[in-house]
């Protein structure tokens, strides 16, 4: 059996040819996992791996910025921030200093879906990061210094990450026009007002409602022995009571797109930027995987179809990129241009609409899928050499997917996919009726 870091190796070569075929080389090994909940509804996965005396934790709780209410944004990640100060026995930040304090890693991050803290540590501290995780999941410290402290963190982070720099609010711009009433329209980070407005009672209703064992899933992987991780697990996540109502999940659906959408906005910007956007569907959706693969294609680096034309050949734009934002909710692929001085955002538009009508019309060549499919599976197998890595796929199956089979099942359906896949879902989803486009101008 090949060694999973020389199995990497070995697809990290392959990949470099360009044309090698990966279905002739081994699948990556698959993960072996057990799964068990307890009797307050947490889900317990635990993988293990002898190949080092780490163990590496993730919890993810099914709570995003998607879960919160207009004029109440930002409460997701604000969260993330308040997780670290404090609870009943720890002191502020003590949680960090904990578990750096023998050596180990610790982190957390927020998306639209979900909320994930981590540790990374010598495996002999296993106990020390599950005690932690349970009591701030059991009794964190909420507290009008503390919630006004990490809200001008945040409005901060906000000010450094979109307001204060050159372009920033893109992504925002394209939402709020994309959407009209599901919550991906406003971004995780959240609104200035909305975290102003944010009060200790609106806090600790998010956190009775949101951050309890029966919305939480707890991924162990690495050097320990299932049956003694799950009876420390149980020791320590057992006695947390479960919501004490059902959670509801009550996120309004976006109504479908009736025909092209064209709208023109002025922001103190220094460039023109044109963005082409189109609705795809959700994670896991059949269609999911081929739009993944064109994303790639269309998108990804340098080399990819929209940068080539758009930078080097036609120098439209200083820079173009794409995204396929495929998550729990059908999302958007856009395609961006940040216009050239001197050229015409309408020739970056077209030649925005040409690259996604291209791949409609013409059939991609076999060697540009083999590439994109080569990428794909350098980026998995790679990743897999990693006990974080394991976890968030495993997690992320769990959560997302709600079937742990597609951790590695996802694979073999991204191996099997075919250029007529590519122009089907091109045509599907890249049309005119399900199309936004946005230009962008400098103020006067």
């Amino acid at each position: 059996m090949i060694r999973p870091q020389l199995l990497a190796v070995v697809l990290v070569l392959a990949c470099s040819l360009g044309g090698s075929n990966l279905d002739a080389l081994n699948q990556p090994p698959k993960l072996e996992y057990q799964v068990a909940t307890l009797q307050n509804g947490l889900t317990v996965i635990l993988s293990e791996d002898h190949s080092t005396p780490i163990v590496h934790l993730e919890l993810w709780y099914h709570v995003g910025s998607k879960n919160e209410k207009p004029g109440l944004t930002g409460f997701a990640h604000l969260f993330e921030h308040l997780m670290f100060q404090g609870s009943k026995n720890l002191l502020r930040e003590q949680h960090v200093s904990m578990v750096t304090s023998v050596g180990g890693m610790v982190n957390a991050y927020t998306t639209e879906d979900v909320t994930v803290f981590w540790e990374t540590v010598p495996a002999h501290y296993l106990p020390t990061v599950l005690w932690i995780e349970a009591d701030r999941m059991a009794s964190l410290r909420i507290e009008e210094a503390t919630l006004n402290s990490e809200r001008e963190v945040v409005k901060e982070e906000r000010r450094m990450r979109i307001e204060n720099q050159p372009f920033g609010r893109l992504s925002e711009i394209i939402y709020d026009n994309a959407y009209q009433v599901h919550p991906y329209k406003h971004p995780t980070i959240g609104y200035m007002a909305d975290l102003e407005k944010a009060s200790v009672a609106d806090v600790q209703q998010f956190f009775k409602t949101f951050y309890v064992p029966n919305n939480a899933t707890l991924v162990l992987v690495g050097d320990f022995e299932s049956a003694q991780a799950l009876e420390l697990v149980t020791k320590y996540f057992g006695p947390v009571p479960a919501a004490e109502h059902e959670i509801a999940v009550n996120i309004p659906e976006e109504p479908p797109w009736q025909g092209e959408r064209r709208l023109t906005i002025q922001e103190d910007w220094p460039l023109p930027v044109v963005v082409i956007a189109h609705r795809i569907p959700h994670d896991g959706h059949p269609d999911s995987y081929p739009l993944h693969v064109a994303s790639k294609i269309l998108s990804d680096g340098q080399s990819s179809r929209i940068y080539r034309r758009l930078v080097y050949e036609e120098q439209l734009a200083l820079t173009a990129f794409g995204q396929g934002d495929i998550i729990e909710d059908p999302n958007l692929f856009y395609a961006v241009a940040i216009v050239q001085p001197g050229r015409n955002p309408i020739e970056a538009e077209q030649a925005l609409v040409d690259e996604l009508e291209r791949l409609q019309d013409e059939l991609v060549e076999p060697r540009e899928l083999q590439r994109a499919k080569n990428q794909f599976a350098r980026d998995y197998i790679i990743g897999r050499t990693s006990n974080q890595q394991k976890a968030s796929h495993l997690a992320h199956a769990a959560v997302i997917h709600e079937d742990l089979t597609t951790a590695d099942g996802e694979f073999e359906i991204f191996m099997q996919i075919t250029i007529q896949d590519l122009q089907r879902v091109a045509r599907t989803y890249f049309t005119p009726e399900n199309r936004l486009i946005l230009n962008i101008a400098p103020k006067e």
